[in-house]
């Protein structure tokens, strides 16, 4: 039923101004056209991340969107901590911390809040 359609990553922001900073210039995700001013819709790649007004903003404590980014990680890492992003250390099962850096054989990932706490997620495969 659903296995042959888009899925879109949907975040939810207290403040849109400071939603938008944050995920066009520090993340440079690409606005899409909106009507609402209280939703943002970006292009990432073949997907979409929608980014929308809501009193729950950050309590989810879990990962609310992902990136994969293949061999560019440890450079879109840099840029990101140049842009004043903070890496997010876990505990986690089968995984060793290198910096910043989640690593497990040749799985590299990272953790980053937004500005409203929610968690963000970038990976090297």
């Amino acid at each position: 039923m659903l296995a042959n359609r888009n899925v879109m990553a949907t975040i939810a922001v207290r403040n849109i101004d400071v939603a938008k900073k944050f995920y066009e210039r520090t993340l440079g995700l690409q606005a899409l056209e909106s009507s609402e001013e209280s939703v943002l819709n970006y292009q990432s790649g073949a997907s979409t991340v929608v980014v929308y007004v809501s009193p729950h903003a950050g309590t989810n404590k879990a990962t609310s969107a992902t990136w994969e980014v293949g061999d560019e990680f440890d450079t879109i890492m840099q840029k990101l901590k140049a842009k004043g992003v903070t890496f997010e250390h876990y505990d986690l099962p089968g995984l060793t911390l290198q910096g910043d850096a989640h690593v497990a054989g040749d799985f590299k990932g990272a953790w980053f809040k937004d500005p409203d706490g929610n968690i963000l997620h970038i990976f090297n495969q």
